[in-house]
């Protein structure tokens, strides 16, 4: 099996780059390819199809300090 991770997916759904069906026929179409989307704010339904849902929360992040966002990390 490989790995598929759609990293910040969700946050391109909410801002109108790539639909929700379009994500959902990715992932109801794969093969053994295990698939991973991340992002803030996930749509109720790539939680209902999903497997397994993690819930995460920021703690302490360099933005808050006043760093700005990173070539090759943020983006």
């Amino acid at each position: 099996p490989f790995l598929l991770v759609l990293d910040e997916v969700n946050v391109a759904v909410s801002m109108g780059l790539i639909g929700v069906d379009d994500v959902i026929e990715l992932v109801k179409n794969r093969d053994e390819t295990n698939i991973i989307l991340t992002g803030r704010n996930a749509p109720h339904e790539f939680i209902e199809l999903a497997d397994l849902v993690t819930d995460m929360r920021k703690i302490k992040h360099p933005f808050d300090g006043g760093t700005e966002a990173r070539e090759g990390l943020e983006y």
